[in-house]
């Protein structure tokens, strides 16, 4: 696939996408569960419903926030490389970068998990971030050594050989195909490997094994970057998002028929999973492109690229150096006790969303970003 050697500016929508991705664990999810409180509609009820993570098997609108945020990293993979290419870095010095930012996520990962407390009984080494350095960085090496079919090839062999080596390997005391939390062979593998503790107690969902499949999830996020990219003389931009839309459509049914084979998980990362939120992503991504940079209606998705723009700055932030629920009351509580008792947990949902946004407001302004 030809790539254009002048690569467009970094995509509005990819940014905007990111940061909506974001915004529900950035306080979007109190908004919901306010509004849920609040009204007693059940619509508000039911996304309320999907603001959790599904505890084995199945789907809920909150498992997609994980897998988006690395779709997207691969999404950004081919304008990121051809950048550095056409500016004369070499393979070589793309694989430092990579490696780095790998170790950087890594170290990163296990900084929001309160390494610094030195617990040995409670340091949890594996981590969101440290998934998001590993599967990027494999991800990377595997569009620089191979052309979009043998990318391609190494998706599908990925989703097989994770599903044959969760339903054939066997586990000593279950046996093979065992994929309840004790059983399965991701968990037995990270009792083995992972010091300290594991989330699940019985394993961890950013374990060794698991990792595997999450390169595929970067990958499809390469596939749909490479071919916005790719220099397609009869495909326009609208042609393209329906192209990917289509993708997304097409892989959620995949996702729906693998999951009769290996469910649909994301503990275990499954392939089901992998291809089920995989299709939303695509969707998602088409529909972000095909508004924001096809139709240039770019001006109501400013709030969500604040947050794109910064989205692992307030990811640690948020979870381990500023109290925002402390800032908020600072400035709101008044307001929030002046407000009838029915909807003060509406408003401290907003004060807290507020107090993270304009706080990303001013890294933006000031042009601060930190880049991994």
């Amino acid at each position: 696939m030809k790539e254009n050697n002048k690569v467009s500016q970094r995509l509005y929508s990819l940014d905007a996408l990111r940061g909506f991705d974001m915004f529900w664990i950035t306080g979007g999810q109190k908004i919901i569960f306010a509004l849920a409180t609040v009204t007693g509609w059940p619509v508000f009820e039911w996304m309320n419903s999907q603001m959790h993570h599904v505890q084995w098997n199945g789907f809920a609108f909150y498992d997609l926030i994980f897998p988006l945020f690395l779709f997207l990293a691969g999404v950004s993979m081919p304008f990121s490389v051809a950048s550095r290419l056409n500016k004369g870095a070499t393979k070589r010095m793309i694989y430092i970068h990579g490696l780095k930012r790998m170790l950087i996520l890594i170290l990163l990962g296990m900084a929001v998990n309160r390494i610094f407390d030195l617990d040995k009984e409670h340091l949890r080494l594996a981590s969101v971030l440290g998934r998001i350095g590993i599967a990027w960085f494999l991800a990377l090496v595997l569009t620089l050594n191979f052309k979009i079919r043998g990318q391609i090839i190494w998706f599908w062999s990925i989703l097989v050989g994770y599903t044959l080596i969760m339903l054939l390997i066997p586990v000593p005391g279950y046996g093979a195909g065992d994929l309840s939390p004790e059983g399965n062979l991701a968990g037995y593998i990270d009792r083995l490997l992972i010091p300290g503790t594991l989330y699940l107690k019985v394993m961890d969902p950013e374990g060794v094994i698991s990792n595997i499949p999450a390169v595929a999830t970067a990958l499809m996020g390469a596939f749909a970057g490479h071919f916005i990219i790719s220099d397609r003389r009869s495909l326009n931009g609208l042609k393209k998002a329906a192209v990917i839309i289509s993708s997304g459509i097409l892989s959620l049914l995949l996702g729906l028929i693998w999951n009769n084979i290996f469910p649909i998980n994301k503990n275990l990362w499954s392939s089901s999973f992998v291809l089920f939120a995989g299709g939303w992503s695509l969707i998602l991504f088409g529909l972000f492109y095909l508004i924001i940079d096809v139709w240039r209606l770019k001006k109501w998705a400013f709030f969500f690229v604040v947050i794109g723009m910064n989205s692992i700055t307030i990811y640690v932030l948020q979870f381990r150096i500023l109290q925002f629920d402390v800032i908020r009351d600072y400035f709101f509580k008044g307001l929030y006790n002046l407000s009838p008792q029915n909807i003060q947990p509406f408003i401290g949902a907003i004060g807290y969303v507020a107090c993270v946004w304009i706080s990303l407001y001013f890294l933006y302004r000031k042009k601060i970003f930190l880049k991994v």
